[in-house]
């Protein structure tokens, strides 16, 4: 029997840990909190499951939240139009919904990873409730057969190399400021099915909701992303969350008076239901060395990070777990070498590449081509369906989005059939 640490109780650390103790690996999984501590903290995370993601959570049975979450059947995007800040719909120079092929899915991270931990401790997996440091692993390695590295902060995260080929960006593209709520009321346009809301303020910010279930069941998360330095970086410093619940609304009702309209009777879901930060979009190299002379392969976040405007964390950690299993289990009694750790990154990349390349793009202010396409999917639905698709696979953003060319050619072809239909 292999054995394995796994370092981090994360989406991508616990989907991992899960995985490989289903297969009879000996694993052990090290958390810096309990599930009580998780389940009692702050949110961690905004976070929308597409297809795939939710569907290795399925392959694993670990699946648990599913018919208590809402399921999320599309997405939408509203651009406030330039200058006008008045009420109504007039305000928005576009506005659609896309339909999602298979439904998206979010579950707050504290129900989902206090009750995955204690599924692995149930299920006879040993949990070492500990922060580690660089010194424990090194330690630790010498008696396991592989070291993953799935904490996506702090120290561990030092030994894993920025990778500046891949980071175009040193410095953090938005501050985050997130809120779970209850009480927001439905968006006039679709009530009859729920979607996820992207509302961009050119040169400002973005707002994203979504309905989530937490703690105390259905719910809806209000994320604002803001351009550093502008008006929507106004939370640091806010440690009060009715402080920092109001201000998110303050700023709703200035920038995205529809959305607003349907929040004024919204409360926290709890205490610890808002968060606050900024990171910057970063590649790192995969294999981190020890002192010792061990190799760890680190997982996720870890190696992959980038900006959530784009929604993709807990899928491409959920990805990248269900890459790493496939990919350990084909090692079979092989010893997880330099060479297997490589392969096995790529092996992820593959996928991430495209989650990554598509994500900068969105940081950044959109060329004439895209909001060409995000315009024309006001008026053509297949444009909008094809685009919320792409959250759940955006290798094809290559086919239509990054390159004028071919987004010209693809509208064309949408425009013809349309005509002819």
């Amino acid at each position: 029997m292999r054995k394995i640490l796994v370092v981090g109780a994360g989406q991508s650390g616990l989907q991992l840990a899960l995985g490989l103790q289903s297969h009879g690996y000996e694993v052990t999984l090290m958390s810096n909190r309990t599930a009580d501590e998780i389940r009692s903290g702050r949110v961690m995370s905004t976070q929308c499951m597409f297809h795939t993601a939710l569907q290795h959570e399925r392959d694993l049975q670990i699946n648990f939240w599913e018919s208590q979450a809402p399921r999320i059947e599309g997405l939408g995007v509203s651009v406030a139009a330039p200058g006008s800040f008045d009420p109504g719909p007039s305000q928005r120079a576009i506005d659609w919904v896309g339909r999602l092929d298979g439904y998206a899915q979010s579950v707050d991270q504290r129900v989902k990873m206090a009750g995955w931990t204690e599924t692995f401790a149930q299920r006879g997996g040993q949990l070492v409730v500990h922060g580690a440091a660089v010194g424990d692993l090194d330690y630790f390695s010498r008696a396991y057969d592989l070291v993953l590295v799935s904490a996506g902060k702090g120290e561990l995260v030092s030994m894993f190399e920025r990778d500046a080929e891949r980071s175009p960006y040193s410095e953090p593209q938005r501050a985050l400021a997130v809120a779970y709520v209850h009480g927001l009321g439905p968006r006039p346009e679709h009530p009859e099915f729920d979607a996820v809301r992207c509302n961009i303020v050119p040169g400002v910010g973005e707002l994203f909701v979504m309905p989530t279930y937490t703690l105390s069941g259905r719910a809806d998360i209000l994320f604002w992303e803001g351009v550093p330095g502008g008006p929507l970086d106004a939370f640091q410093g806010v440690k009060d969350p009715a402080e920092h619940l109001a201000l998110t609304l303050d700023l709703m009702k200035t920038f995205l008076p529809w959305e607003y309209a349907r929040a004024t009777r919204v409360e926290l879901t709890d205490a610890g239901g808002t968060l606050a930060g900024r990171y910057a979009p970063t590649v790192r190299k995969p294999i981190g060395r020890l002192p010792g002379g061990g190799l760890v392969l680190g997982v996720a976040d870890v190696v992959v990070a980038n900006d959530p405007i784009t929604g993709q964390g807990s899928n491409s950690a959920a990805k990248c777990a269900a890459a790493y299993l496939a990919s350990i289990l084909e090692r079979g009694d092989q010893p997880f070498d330099e060479e297997w750790m490589g392969q096995t990154f790529d092996r992820y990349w593959n996928t991430a590449r495209h989650v990554t390349k598509w994500t900068n793009a969105m940081l950044a202010p959109p060329p004439e081509h895209v909001l060409n396409l995000l315009g024309a999917a006001g008026q053509l639905q297949p444009v909008a369906d094809r685009f919320a698709n792409g959250f759940d696979d955006p290798a094809d953003f290559e086919n239509f989005f990054f390159d004028p060319a071919k987004s010209e050619a693809y509208l064309g072809e949408v425009a013809a059939a349309g005509s002819a239909a």
